[in-house]
């Protein structure tokens, strides 16, 4: 394999015109995507979403009383949950980043809602934060993700690995909730491209104030992102050190892009040392130095903010577990494992390749250890282990080589099996996302919650059904959708340009997915916690079967 970008050959003068119809089947394709991520609305204000309001109700502290603490928030729009309390005065317990960038949409909602105190209900708030600061962010993420690939794999690999990173892992589920997750792997993954685009030679030098920009926006968005960007200033530290040139010309080159780097994080960080100082009377002192919920303390004691040795429980049930498990929900990124080795033999002739490889493999390193030292049981009410989410990104390359040597290869029941593991992710993951509040109760998040639900009509609240269109009438269309781009994944990857799969193929492929989905079976207790958590999900749907529901509704006298 070619170890730099893929160009095509130039195109002789009497060579007829490419037909149009790719294009118009990749915008017709990308289309659905973006329609997934902005009709579906999964929120139901009677959980009172702790992870989600905390932010936004220090955003309406902001601009309504000018106060960084919510005290004044909590008494007028309600007790939320994850918070921190510092001299009697309450803040949420998370980075300020997403709060602070709320501010100017909330200003703006609040003129248009009639700019008094309670001018925002809850539910437009929640819905344009999500949509503008986590959905939109990865939209454009997602055509970042599409062209890296593409410098190393082909366009069928590339559309099809990017479609099943947008629809089967964190980053659907953590795009359509407001919180820090996904907008870390967002960060994270910009201050890569930009790294990325600079080894190449593609950007000047000041490429890397952007990257350092990215890596300081991240910490102030969610504090183990720094993890992430540890793993970004490796890849740039050898990306500069195994060039060819002399040794002072590379340390030079270190040097520079160093400082560049450390100009674009400043703003960021300053930031967020000032406001600690502001709140909790350090620099360095977090929220998680304060928690306001005795229970949640324990979980950041000991060791360094909560990490400590291995735990196998924890590494088990954050890699298998049936109902949050990485690889149970996204069986597609263990393709990664054997893509890595593939990356490594890639790296003996290549150093782009090689350090691509030391990224990914540095970063599966040290968030597997994260998750495996932590408190599983932290990672509750969510879809998968959240704190992985900003890893996924970084096993993407090596899942589409793995899928590049198997379309080129001669085994079509194993290329068969990877398409399949692909669709299946996004089977997965994808109807998961659309109710994306998984009770720890729950024996298993597929069999035990989302298909009961969607049996009883409780399908996923969407922008068709503030239109007035009743349930299951208005969820429908997004299962239907997801589907469909499960489908054309499985023969985008499976099967050559503009035919349909061979036999081998899709003998593999059914095969694997019944295995996937047969997996699932025994995780599935249906005990009484599966029925509580039914109970309580079908108590506090917004938009029940038959049930219309205001997007906007007038404000509390």
């Amino acid at each position: 394999m070619n170890p730099g970008p893929s160009q095509p050959p130039p195109a002789s003068p009497h060579e007829p015109p490419a037909s149009p119809a790719p294009v118009r089947t990749s915008r017709v394709l990308w289309a659905v995507l973006a329609g997934l991520y902005v009709l579906a609305f999964p929120y139901h204000p009677g959980l009172r979403s702790p992870n989600e309001l905390c932010r936004l109700w220090q955003t309406r502290a902001l601009v309504e009383y000018g106060t960084l603490d919510i005290n004044q928030a909590l008494r007028d729009y309600g007790y939320v949950g994850d918070l921190s309390v510092k001299d009697g005065k309450y803040y949420p317990s998370k980075a300020p980043l997403m709060s602070f960038a709320a501010v100017p949409l909330y200003a703006v909602l609040r003129a248009a809602g009639g700019g008094f105190r309670y001018a925002v209900p809850e539910v437009p708030l929640v819905f344009f934060s999500r949509l503008l600061l986590t959905i939109l962010p990865t939209l454009a993420m997602l055509w970042g993700v599409r062209r890296f690939l593409n410098a190393y794999v082909s366009p069928p690999v590339a559309d099809g690995v990017t479609v099943t990173y947008g629809l089967g892992s964190l980053a659907y589920s953590y795009s359509l909730l407001f919180m820090s997750h996904q907008a870390t792997a967002v960060l994270l993954f910009g201050g890569f491209y930009a790294l990325w685009r600079c080894a190449r030679g593609e950007w000047r030098e000041r490429g890397y104030a952007v990257a350092g920009a990215f890596a300081g926006a991240t910490v102030a968005a969610e504090y183990t992102g720094a993890l992430g960007v540890l793993g970004l200033v490796l890849y740039a530290a050898l990306s500069l050190l195994w060039r060819p040139e002399p040794l002072r010309v590379r340390l030079a080159l270190l040097g520079r892009a160093a400082g560049l780097a450390t100009l674009g994080a400043l703003p960021f960080v300053a930031t967020l040392m000032l406001y600690h100082q502001a709140a909790f009377g350090h620099p360095l002192a977090s929220g998680y130095k304060y928690l306001n919920d005795a229970a949640y303390q324990p979980w950041h004691l000991g060791g360094f903010l909560g990490i400590r040795y291995p735990d196998p429980r924890a590494f088990l049930l954050s890699f298998f577990s049936p109902l949050r498990g990485l690889f149970t929900l996204s069986p597609f990124l263990l393709l990664a494992l054997p893509g890595l080795l593939l990356m490594r033999r890639e790296g003996r002739a290549s150093r782009e390749w090689r350090t691509l490889c030391w990224l990914s493999a540095a970063l599966l390193a040290g968030y597997t250890y994260f998750t495996s030292s932590f408190s599983y049981d932290s990672w509750g009410w969510t879809t998968g282990p959240r704190h992985l989410t900003g890893l996924v990104p970084f096993l993407l390359l090596p899942v589409a080589l793995v899928l590049e040597r198997l379309r080129a290869g001669r085994h079509p029941w194993l290329l068969g099996g990877a398409a399949a593991v692909c669709a299946v992710s996004i089977l997965i993951t994808g109807v998961l996302t659309l109710i994306n509040y998984i009770p720890d109760l729950v024996s298993s998040a597929l069999l035990s919650l989302a298909l009961p639900l969607l049996k009883a009509g409780y399908l996923t609240p969407t922008v068709l059904s503030f239109w007035g269109i009743p349930q299951p009438l208005a969820g429908a269309p997004l299962l239907l959708a997801l589907l469909a781009l499960a489908g054309w994944t499985f023969v985008r990857l499976g099967s050559p340009e503009h035919a349909w799969p061979p036999r081998a193929v899709l003998a593999g492929g059914a095969l694997m997915a019944v295995l996937l989905l047969g997996a699932q079976v025994p995780g599935a207790a249906h005990h009484a916690g599966d029925q509580e958590s039914l109970r309580l999900l079908k108590a506090v749907w917004l938009t029940p079967p038959g049930k219309a529901v205001s997007f906007w509704p007038a404000p509390p006298r």
